[in-house]
Parts: structure tokens; C-alpha cells; sequence
């Protein structure tokens, strides 16, 4: 194999607007056979696939049987910290008050980090009102193999856990603040993952006790904070993104939820809630914004049912959302933790 490698500018993915690699090895006959991303792509990979090869194509650098495939490694967490065994990352996923829509976020984006092929769980940190057991189909006892640990349980295909599998629908938890941290500990330590590659935490409303207990003692390697348009919402979520900032947790990005109302009958755009703010939140902090989300009442349809981000083809444009945000979740943790040459997937040439 000759290995000459030929630098070639990077190619901007069309539809995320993201960098896919930074260089090419091209060997002597000029045949690309691989790409190795850090993140999942695959609902995204006979597209990328079809438009690299044509941008290859252009530049002078025909591919061959290109093809792209997926490797999700660990990144860092808090100092002094140890990673979880069988987790490669943990994501939290936050908001400074309640009402956003953070828990409808958070299960439909584990739903959507599947589909694009990638393992993941889902952990239920609100101890005083879980709802993920009810978005997912309904609340189940967890089994035990030693009396000891809990096996997660399976709903559409996520590893899950929630307080609502463990005591009745009408059990108010009237505990203070030390029993429901010591108890997130517990479901998160006590529970058998099984080699995920994304363990997403929702987390309660606030930057209180639970927060304060994640950034601590729970290895982190990422944050989503998700606030609507809405000025009263933006305020909290300042205060979340400062919340991780001092506690050395970094933010993968933001996601207005309610960011718009589409009217079924004329088609009328209605900004409800405000437009444009996370969108300056967003600039403001240089985060990332991994995407807008409308007001749907699809959303809460299916969440109601237990079908979360939904399995009808009627809502395939609400998957399409989610869709493009799971792949921005993935690229930009893909990043995290590594120098600017390592955050760009590797390519590899072969005869």
C-alpha cells in the first residue's frame, strides 16, 4: 500500500452543516474503502455514503466501495471520577424549571440515539414525579438475579430504569433531600447495564440537591440543557449552564423545545412562546443548538401512550427532528475530550 496521504478540505455534510473528516489517505489506487465516524449515522450513512462519494468524486479522489461505519468510544468525565464499567458515556439531560418539556425530550432522544444505531439507556432521575415508565409503555417491576442489583427494563429496545417501576402509580415519595440523592446513586450503581453507548440521565427541574449530587459523585461526560423560546424559561437555563460550567461538566448543547405552532387547518406558524431565543442563548454562551422542536400535539399524544417518539409513518416528520438531533448529540460529544485532530473520525485505507 502506498501510503502518501493527500489532505483535501473538509467535506460539510449538507444537511447538519458539520465537518465529517478533516484529511484522506488515499493508497495507489485510489480506493477510499472506509470511514470510521465516532458517532451513530445510521439513518443518516446511504446519504452521507452517496453525497462523500460524490464530493470525493469531484475533488479528484474517486472511492471506491466507500463505505461508513460507527465507533463510539468513552470520552472523559469529572476529575476524579471513575466511569461507569459497562457505560461508555453518561449524558444528563437538564433544564432550570419545569414545564420545557425536558422529560418528553429526553426519552424521545434515547429513542432516536437508537435508531441511528447506537446502545442506550435511559435512567429516570426524578425521584418525586417519573414519567419515563409511562412514555415507554408502563411501569414494570424489575427483575433480580442476586436480590442485589436490577436488571433494566426493556422498552422499545432502551435499557430503562424509573422510581414509577418500583412503588405504586399513587405513592407520593415525601422524602427529603439526602434520601432521594442516595437513591439515584442507587439505581445508577445498583442497575445492570449492559455495554451502552449512552446512558441518558433526565434529570428533575432546578439546580438543587440531584444536580449538585451529579456533578459529584456520578461520572458525566456531557450535558443537554433544554429551555423553550420563552424569557422565563432562558432565565433558568442560564443558571443550569453556569451549574455545570463550575462543576467542570461540558454542555453539548441546547435544544428549544415549543419553538413554534404549525396550525393543522391553515398552516399558520405561531411563535407561542417567543422566537428566536434559544437561538441567542445559544450564541451568546457559544453553544451548540442542537435543534428547534414544534409544538406538536403529536408529542404528547404518543407520549401519553406509550409510544414516545412514535412508530406510525403519519409521524415521521417528528422523527425527522430528532432524527437530525440525535446525530447532533453524537458529533458533538464525538468531540469532547480530545484534541482538535482526534475529534474528526479516522479513515482507513485498505486494498
Amino acid at each position: 500500500m502506498d501510503t502518501r496521504g493527500k489532505s483535501i478540505r473538509h467535506f460539510i455534510d449538507p444537511a447538519s452543516g458539520r465537518a465529517i473528516f478533516a484529511e484522506a489517505r488515499i493508497d495507489e489506487q485510489d480506493a477510499l474503502t472506509r470511514i470510521t465516524v465516532g458517532y451513530p449515522c445510521r439513518q443518516e450513512r446511504p446519504r452521507l455514503e452517496r453525497q462523500l462519494g460524490e464530493w470525493l468524486d469531484g475533488q479528484g479522489f474517486p472511492a471506491h466501495a466507500l463505505e461508513i461505519t460507527s465507533e463510539i468510544t468513552p470520552h472523559r468525565v469529572q476529575a476524579g471520577l471513575k466511569p461507569l464499567a459497562e457505560v461508555k458515556n453518561l449524558i444528563a439531560v437538564a433544564s432550570g424549571k419545569g414545564g420545557v418539556g425536558k422529560s418528553t425530550v429526553s426519552a424521545n432522544l434515547a429513542v432516536a440515539l437508537k435508531r441511528q444505531g447506537a446502545a442506550v439507556g435511559l435512567l429516570d432521575a426524578d425521584i418525586y414525579g417519573p414519567s419515563q415508565a409511562k412514555m415507554l409503555g408502563g411501569a414494570q417491576r424489575p427483575l433480580s438475579s442476586d436480590g442485589k442489583t436490577m436488571e433494566p427494563v426493556i422498552r422499545h429496545g432502551l435499557q430503562t430504569l424509573s422510581m414509577a417501576d418500583l412503588i405504586d402509580e399513587e405513592t407520593a415519595m415525601i422524602w427529603r433531600g439526602p434520601m432521594v440523592t442516595q437513591t439515584l446513586i442507587q439505581l445508577l450503581n445498583e442497575s445492570r447495564w449492559q455495554a451502552l453507548d449512552y446512558l441518558i440521565i433526565d434529570l428533575p427541574p432546578g439546580t438543587g440537591d440531584t444536580q449538585l449530587t451529579l456533578a459529584q459523585q456520578i461520572p458525566v461526560t456531557g450535558a443537554i440543557i433544554v429551555t423553550t423560546p420563552q424569557d422565563i424559561a432562558l432565565l433558568d437555563a442560564k443558571k443550569a449552564k453556569i451549574l455545570f460550567d463550575k462543576v467542570s461538566i461540558p454542555i453539548l448543547g441546547l435544544i428549544e423545545n415549543m419553538s413554534v405552532y404549525h396550525c393543522p387547518n391553515c398552516g399558520h406558524a405561531a411563535h407561542i412562546f417567543g422566537a428566536g431565543g434559544g437561538q441567542k442563548l445559544a450564541r451568546r454562551y457559544r453553544i451548540p443548538l442542537l435543534g428547534a422542536l414544534p409544538l406538536d400535539i403529536r408529542f404528547r399524544e404518543n407520549a401519553d401512550r406509550g409510544d414516545a417518539l412514535g412508530e406510525k409513518e403519519a409521524d415521521a416528520d417528528l422523527a425527522a427532528h430528532y432524527r437530525a438531533i440525535a446525530f447532533a448529540v453524537g458529533y458533538e460529544l464525538s468531540g469532547k475530550g480530545k484534541s482538535d485532530r482526534q475529534a474528526f473520525p479516522k479513515i482507513v485505507i485498505e486494498k
